[in-house]
């Protein structure tokens, strides 16, 4: 095993963020120091020596020791080495919650590639711009995909070794609600990703990687632009796995439930990394529906899960949820999107669990901030905005002015990030490295505020900040009463053009099950303009509430705000 990753130089500041006050929020144990595998294939081979015969993925009623997917990852990572992947090549694996997505990233990482994780919801000019930007030499993505738009959208780049899968395969029980598709003939022009792990093919020698090599090239949402490369190195990776072993109180051996997308970071890191590094076990789904993560809990009695708070949403609705669901957990974590404090109390009381925020970015590989296990996050009494959480331990955090200056405890302003989770930078992207990360810092583009113990509080992005008349309006506080009304599901609020105000508020809804969405949508959304009228300032309110079946998300579950904007 090798030392935790030294901390940068801190800066120091007259605002104390360097005295890192919530050290006194930690425990002894989160306190203490860590020692990280070199990468996650170290930690998975450890677990394969320790327990070889425990299960280390769960599939529906498919089971895979971690023997199996020793073998099966050799034999991948030894196909990948024949066909002329040479070490630092890219693989690009675009695949759904399934356990051929665990082979092909341990597969490709053992023939010591970096891996390009792809949402399979983008569409082709998406996906050609990152197969594209990273230079990608092997695919590995759903035969269904290959035939239906990934073939078109490869041809012309540098991929040269395509695998496919079937991800009806490993499991038999098809369940429509997911699986809803048929079985294709074999592509002849590419490999089938089971047939070649099946072949007992050894894994090339002479390429394990360090703790500085780029394991994950992680595109970023594009919210500002085209999609950047985010270079996530296999210490980046293993810090912050072992961070969460070390300090979550889950038993080594348990069983991780893969709610977040594990293409999206939280998921790679707080779900598969996680895991692995904990000799647990990884149960899979395919992708997020209530009804089959509800059933998956209930068999494979989940110790840990994470997700974003319209995953909570969703769950909680469901006709059939119950408090016997979710009694096996020992830690939920919420992130990758907004926690309400109403779905907090709701959770709770609704099905015991307390929702443990958390706050990260892919250029932080996943948290970097968090609500310790057995702590509550505060409320802000003035904006009612729920604390995300504490930094760790090597990690400081700090909140700036718009001159680079350090703001008092309190204070809203751009949130830092120094630590050993920090990304060196963008790929193929030097002017973008040393804007976002200068000196090794990171800015996220957050705005945000401390208080004097350490809880940090997230208000909103800097661009979604709506100037109304001159006063600024942060969309997550008017959300923050929305949510607090029974009969709202979701909510996200924009500013919208105002030839008075310049900009006003507007809200976009969903509205809860045996709530009359259709015939009386101008109703509610009448009633919730009174609603935060009487809870906000008269420049906050929204001026226009517009009801929907469903608000736009990202894969990982985040609301679009930017497609909501674009219907105003």
């Amino acid at each position: 095993m090798n030392e935790s990753p030294a901390t940068p130089t801190e800066p120091s500041g007259p605002s104390g963020y360097a005295a890192k006050p919530w050290l006194g929020l930690l425990s002894e144990v989160q306190r203490a120091p860590v020692a990280p595998a070199a990468s996650v294939v170290h930690a998975f081979r450890a677990a394969v020596v320790a327990v070889p015969e425990r299960t280390a993925l769960a599939y529906f009623d498919g089971r895979l020791s971690y023997r199996e997917v020793d073998a099966l990852t050799d034999s991948v990572a030894g196909h990948l080495a024949a066909r002329g992947l040479v070490r630092g090549d890219r693989v690009a694996i675009v695949l759904q919650n399934t356990p051929h997505f665990v082979i092909a990233l341990l597969a490709a990482w053992k023939a010591g590639a970096t891996v390009v994780p792809v949402n399979p919801m983008y569409k082709s000019a998406e996906t050609r711009h990152i197969l594209t930007d990273a230079d990608v030499t092997a695919l590995v993505c759903a035969d269904q995909a290959w035939e239906g738009h990934l073939r078109e959208t490869a041809a012309g780049t540098g991929v040269r070794v395509v695998l496919t899968a079937c991800q009806l395969d490993l499991q038999t029980r098809n369940d429509p609600r997911v699986l809803g598709f048929e079985r294709l003939p074999r592509a002849a022009d590419a490999d089938d990703l089971l047939t070649v792990a099946r072949l007992g093919l050894p894994a090339p020698g002479g390429r394990a990687a360090g703790p500085s090599d780029t394991a994950l090239i992680s595109y970023t949402s594009g919210t500002s632009g085209t999609p950047k490369g985010a270079m996530n190195t296999h210490g980046n990776i293993t810090y912050n796995a072992e961070r969460q072993r070390a300090g979550s109180g889950i038993p080594e051996g348990a069983c991780y439930f893969a709610l977040a997308p594990l293409f999206h970071i939280t998921g790679m890191v707080a779900q598969l990394a996680a895991c692995l590094t904990n000799a647990g076990t990884l149960a899979l789904a395919y992708r997020f529906e209530a009804g089959v993560v509800l059933d998956a809990f209930a068999e494979h009695r989940p110790a840990y899960t994470v997700g974003p708070s319209t995953a909570f949403m969703a769950l909680a609705a469901h006709p059939a949820a119950t408090r016997a669901h979710f009694d096996s957990f020992v830690l939920i974590s919420s992130g990758g999107a907004p926690l309400p404090p109403a779905l907090v109390e709701k959770f709770r009381e609704g099905f015991g669990p307390y929702l443990h925020n958390g706050y990260g970015l892919t250029e932080c590989t996943a948290p970097c901030a968090s609500v310790p296990p057995g702590r509550r996050a505060p409320v802000d009494p003035d904006s009612g905005t729920l604390a995300v959480g504490v930094p760790g331990p090597d990690t400081v955090v700090r909140v700036l002015d718009e001159l680079g200056e350090e703001v008092p405890f309190g204070t809203p302003g751009e949130i830092v990030v120094r630590g050993p989770q920090v990304v060196p930078g963008y790929w193929k992207r030097p002017e973008a490295t040393a804007e976002t990360f200068p000196g090794g810092e990171l800015r996220t583009g957050d705005i945000g505020f401390m208080d004097t113990d350490g809880w940090l509080y997230v208000v909103d992005r800097k661009k979604d900040m709506i100037n109304a008349s001159g006063f600024k309006v942060w969309p997550r506080e008017v959300e923050d009463v929305l949510y607090t009304h029974p009969a709202v599901r979701e909510a996200a609020v924009v500013g919208v053009p105002d030839a008075y105000r310049g900009e006003s508020v507007k809200a976009y809804v969903s509205l809860r099950t045996g709530a009359d969405g259709a015939a009386g949508a101008d109703a509610y959304a009448t009633e919730l303009i009174a609603y935060c009228k009487e809870r906000l300032a008269a420049y906050k309110y929204p001026r226009a509430v517009e009801v929907l079946a469903e608000l736009p998300k990202t894969a990982s579950g985040k609301i679009l705000r930017r497609e909501l904007r674009s219907r105003s």
